[in-house]
């Protein structure tokens, strides 16, 4: 047998490291996107939250190891910010597989949580789109977007430790929730009108008056007609009236005691708060970009 053919049936060496990675990284996808790249690349092991960010324990030939390393310091979805990223090298186990694993909840508390994120634009669609399961659902969210920081009661971000622990997933989003290619592949906040929150209106009286699309269809005839409602959201209560009835919003003024201190007003676009206000660059990059609140 020749040296070549020796070196050709030769077992490639296997390396494992474990990977911590501290910033932004939880509630953004990270462990999907950590999941998809130790797949394509042959990678075995595991992703968990921790309460400092998101460990990572990878095994594979050297060369895929170091792409791997690599595609996580580098290529992180959009909404991730790694302020820490350190590279221990472990033992080879001779592990086989990849797989999200319960969280690690011993440590300090560091972890960074986002905001609330506007709908992305795929979410957006679904609700636009009669052939959709969660149209006109107002809950509607993926990784990539939705409540975070409002619903979050304790790290590491898991479902069990948010406000949608009370909302036990159906069979459809559970599907979903499993499914690698899915955008909601570990989305903790997943929800649809069939297992999710749902709006609800109640009159001046604590009396519920509707639900749903009635609900909706209630509190915007309470605007029209010049009465202030109390939006009970994720993150508390915002008092609305109708910015053009000029007795309403006197009305808010003098029950809140802010006799001059502007309101905030919300616009439907963009291009209608154009029509009313200067907005720079800047300005429009915020109010569009992921955390904007809508």
């Amino acid at each position: 047998m020749t040296t070549a053919t020796l070196a050709a049936v030769r077992p490639a060496v296997r390396e494992r490291v474990q990977i911590a990675i501290g910033g932004t990284v939880q509630g953004v996808g990270f462990r999907p996107f950590v999941w998809r790249k130790a797949v394509a690349l042959g990678i075995a092991g595991s992703v968990a939250n921790s309460l400092d960010g998101v460990v990572v324990e990878a095994e594979g030939e050297s060369a895929a190891l170091a792409a791997f390393t690599e595609a996580l310091r580098t290529e992180a979805p959009d909404n991730a910010r790694i302020v820490r990223f350190r590279v221990d090298r472990r033992p080879a186990l001779g592990e086989t597989g990849f797989a999200i694993v319960e969280s690690i909840a011993a440590g300090e508390r560091c972890a960074a949580i986002l905001p609330d994120l506007a709908p992305c634009p795929d979410c957006l669609s679904e609700i636009f789109d009669p052939a959709s399961r969660r149209y006109r659902y107002p809950f509607t969210n993926c990784t990539h977007c939705g409540p975070r920081y409002s619903i979050i009661r304790d790290l590491p971000y898991d479902r069990a430790r948010t406000t949608m622990a009370g909302f036990p997933m159906c069979a459809d989003c559970r599907a979903e929730y499993e499914s690698p290619p899915d955008r909601r592949f570990h989305a903790e906040a997943i929800a649809c009108p069939a297992c999710g929150p749902s709006l609800a209106f109640w009159d001046e009286n604590g009396a519920a008056f509707g639900v749903k699309d009635a609900a909706l269809a209630a509190a915007e005839a309470a605007l029209r007609a010049g009465k202030i409602i109390a939006i009970k959201g994720i993150g508390g209560f915002q008092l609305m009236v109708d910015a053009r009835d000029q007795a309403a919003v006197a009305r808010l003024r003098q029950r809140k005691r802010r006799p001059d201190k502007p309101f905030a007003v919300m616009f439907p676009s963009l291009a209608s708060l154009a029509d009313h206000a200067e907005v720079s660059s800047g300005e429009s990059a915020l109010l569009s970009g992921p955390a904007a609140r809508v």
